[in-house]
């Protein structure tokens, strides 16, 4: 019955479509090729129009056409019913096709100079219309703020933990020593991290237990010493600026070289930090989709 019922639906929305360019052409045998529908047809279609509406739409005769005057009122009230019900359809196939809507990605401040604004150019190429939000969180929040839908999407340093997200690394990128540029070691002189052995350093917390942090203690191990962790702080922009003041020195993923912040010198260490995009595994949303194939197109220019 439901199906019946819809195909009825469609079939009188069709009908008023075939009267709307009956309207404005006033020739069947037009209308009927502008249609793609034979001429013995529109004329069926507009006389079940008629027999369903009890209302006389056209005169008709030998040589001419002519609107009613009920004809005409209902020309003139469909016209722009119909142009807001084809804005519909055409809103709802976005929507299907993944090209409407809003994604909120959340992100590293690493990436913020490299990686991300590649991605947001390429997302504002190939989906103009989708609104993007953006979202800073620390590596201890981004699972829970995924899983609460918080966020739909998010690149971090460490793959998910929890079974209800997946993860993919896109590429890796090396390590590098952050110093002031009036400071003595360069790419030239230095030859390892004993170089900087008492000097004091501005870190993430090395007693998380992120990754991150565990890559960042396995350098200091390798090398035998503990840093003079003189400042503490998880936001990359905040230590960038503190080492350009002369306040330190850091560890930062490479992509911070990209910030092109004044008096701040990067020497590359043969350590490597990887890129993760995580999403929740059992969203099935064509924003997504789309958003995750420019992820890989965009990280492929980084491998």
């Amino acid at each position: 019955m439901t199906n019946a019922k819809n195909k009825s639906q469609e079939m009188e929305l069709q009908q008023i479509k075939y009267f709307l360019a009956l309207a404005q052409e006033l020739h069947f045998w037009h209308t009927a090729e502008r249609m793609f529908i034979t001429q013995s047809a529109l004329s069926r279609q507009i006389k079940a129009l008629e027999d369903e509406l009890g209302v006389r739409l056209f005169e008709r005769s030998k040589r001419s056409v002519k609107l009613t005057d009920a004809g005409a009122f209902l020309r003139n009230q469909w016209l722009p019913l119909l142009d807001e019900i084809n804005r519909i359809h055409l809103q709802a196939k976005k929507i299907h096709e993944g090209a409407f809507g809003s994604v909120r990605i959340g992100y590293p401040g690493s990436i913020a100079y490299s990686f991300m604004p590649r991605l947001l150019t390429s997302i504002s190429l190939a989906l103009p219309e989708l609104k993007v939000e953006l979202v800073e969180p620390t590596d201890i929040s981004f699972e829970q703020l995924l899983l609460n839908y918080q966020m739909d999407i998010a690149f971090r340093r460490d793959p998910a933990e929890n079974a209800s997200l997946q993860s993919t690394c896109l590429y890796s990128e090396p390590f590098a020593l952050v110093v002031p540029t009036s400071h003595r070691l360069n790419e030239q002189s230095f030859t390892g991290l004993q170089d900087v052995r008492d000097e004091k350093f501005i870190l993430s917390s090395l007693t998380q237990t992120t990754f991150y942090t565990s890559s960042l203690r396995q350098i200091f191990e390798d090398h035998d010493f503990s840093p003079n962790v003189y400042i503490e702080t998880d936001f990359g922009a905040m230590v960038l600026g503190l080492v350009s003041k002369g306040l330190g020195i850091s560890i930062l993923p490479y992509s911070y070289s990209f910030s092109a912040l004044p008096d701040v010198r990067f020497i590359a260490l043969p350590y490597k930090v990887n890129l993760y995009v995580t999403w929740r595994r059992e969203d099935k949303s064509p924003v997504l989709r789309n958003i995750l194939q420019q992820v890989q197109d965009t990280a492929s220019e980084f491998v």
